[in-house]
C-alpha cells in the first residue's frame, strides 16, 4: 500500500489531490449530515461554485442524497467511506502520528483523526466516533463503562449507535457534576450514550466539588454507596484531558487558586487532579466518583482530547498515567510531537 500511494504521489499528484478533497467532502457529510450547500462549503473552506461541482459529481455516483432538509450520505457512501478511510490515513500521514506519538508516550494505541478541534467542532465528532468504535471493539455484555464529562465527551455520546454488543452495557459518570452546564455534565453524557445505545445506566446526584465535612456525610448515603460501588466496578473508563486553567476558570475557582497553579506551571487537569508540566500532580480537589488511584491494571482507560492548544496538557497527563489508548487529532499530534523536539 504504502508503495504504490508513492508511486501514485510522484505520477499522478493531482489525482490524489482530487481524491483527498472529496474523500474530505464525503467525510463532512457523514459526520454533520444533513447539511446545506452553504454550511459544508464554509465548513470546508471551499468556494460555492466548488463544492457544487463536487457534490454535484457525488450524487451522480450514488454517494450522497439531496433533499430539502440537506445533504446525506448513502448507503454505498458508507461503505465507500469505510473502504478509503484506512487509506486515507496513510495518505494523509496520520498512521505516521499515531506510531510516533504510541512510541513517544508509552502509550499502547494511539488514534489520531484529521483536523483541529480548536478551530473545527466536527473534529470532535470525528474523535468521538473513533472512540465508540474503540469501545465497541472491546467492551463485552454487562460490562460497566464510567465516563467523565466535558464539551469532548458530550461529541462522544453524539457518535454513539445502537448496537448488539452495547444493549447489556451500564454507562454510569465517573464523577459528581451538578452545578455545571447540564450538557456537560458526566450525569448527562452517560445518560446519553445509554440512551443512544439502547443499554442502561445509572446517575451520580452529588456536587462535582465538596468540602471535607460534605465529602464524610454524602458518601455514607446509602444510595451514593451503592451507585459508588458500581463505579469503581467499571472495566472500561473514558475521560477527557482539560487545560489547568481553562478547568479552574469553568469552575468557578477563586483567585488564590488560580494563582498557585500559574505559580507552580499546571498545564493539565484530570479526575480533579491538577498537573505541571513534569506530570507531577500539584494539587487534587475533593470530589466523588473515581480517583486516579482506582485506575488499575484491571481497568481499560480510554483518553479522548484534541486541538492544539492541548498538546501541553496531554503530555503532561500521559507522564504520570499512560492510558491503554489516546484518541486525538491531528493538530494536537503535531503540537505533542513538537515538544518532543
Amino acid at each position: 500500500m504504502n508503495s504504490l500511494l508513492d508511486i501514485q504521489k510522484k505520477l499522478l499528484p493531482d489525482l490524489l489531490d482530487v481524491m483527498v478533497k472529496r474523500y474530505r467532502i464525503l467525510h463532512y457529510i457523514k459526520l454533520m449530515q444533513p447539511i446545506g450547500r452553504r454550511s459544508l462549503s464554509a465548513n470546508l473552506q471551499l468556494s460555492e461554485r466548488v463544492l457544487r461541482g463536487e457534490v454535484t459529481f457525488l450524487k451522480e455516483q450514488g454517494l450522497v442524497h439531496f433533499a430539502t432538509s440537506g445533504m446525506s450520505i448513502t448507503e454505498e457512501g458508507e461503505k465507500l467511506f469505510e473502504k478509503l478511510e484506512e487509506m486515507m490515513k496513510e495518505l494523509l500521514g496520520l498512521r505516521e502520528l499515531e506510531a510516533q506519538l504510541e512510541k513517544e508516550l508509552g502509550v499502547r494505541q494511539v488514534t489520531v483523526v484529521a483536523g483541529n478541534s480548536d478551530k473545527d467542532e466536527w473534529v470532535k465528532r470525528e474523535m468521538g466516533r473513533a472512540c465508540i468504535s474503540q469501545l465497541k471493539a472491546i467492551i463485552n455484555p454487562k460490562d460497566v463503562v464510567a465516563v467523565m464529562g466535558g464539551t469532548t465527551l458530550a461529541a462522544v455520546a453524539e457518535m454513539m449507535k445502537p448496537d448488539a454488543k452495547t444493549r447489556e452495557v451500564v454507562f454510569v459518570p465517573a464523577r459528581g457534576g451538578l452545578g455545571e452546564q447540564v450538557e456537560n455534565q458526566a450525569n448527562t453524557i452517560s445518560a446519553e450514550l445509554a440512551s443512544r445505545a439502547g443499554a442502561q445506566y445509572r446517575l451520580l446526584h452529588v456536587p462535582d466539588q465538596i468540602s471535607e465535612e460534605a465529602y464524610s456525610s454524602l458518601v455514607l448515603e446509602p444510595s451514593v454507596k451503592d451507585i459508588l460501588r458500581l463505579i469503581k466496578s467499571a472495566c472500561t473508563v473514558i475521560h477527557g484531558i482539560g487545560d489547568a486553567r481553562t478547568m479552574a476558570l469553568r469552575r468557578d475557582s477563586v483567585n488564590s487558586f488560580i494563582d498557585k497553579l500559574n505559580r507552580e506551571e499546571a498545564v493539565a487537569e484530570a479526575f480533579g487532579y491538577y498537573f505541571n508540566r513534569r506530570g507531577e500532580p500539584i494539587h487534587k480537589q475533593r470530589t466523588i466518583g473515581l480517583q486516579l488511584d482506582d485506575l488499575g491494571e484491571h481497568k481499560y482507560v480510554i483518553s479522548v482530547a484534541g486541538g492544539a492548544s492541548k498538546g501541553e496538557a496531554i503530555a503532561a497527563y500521559m507522564k504520570y498515567q499512560p492510558s491503554d489508548v489516546l484518541i486525538t487529532d491531528e493538530a494536537a499530534a503535531e503540537a505533542l510531537l513538537q515538544l518532543r523536539r
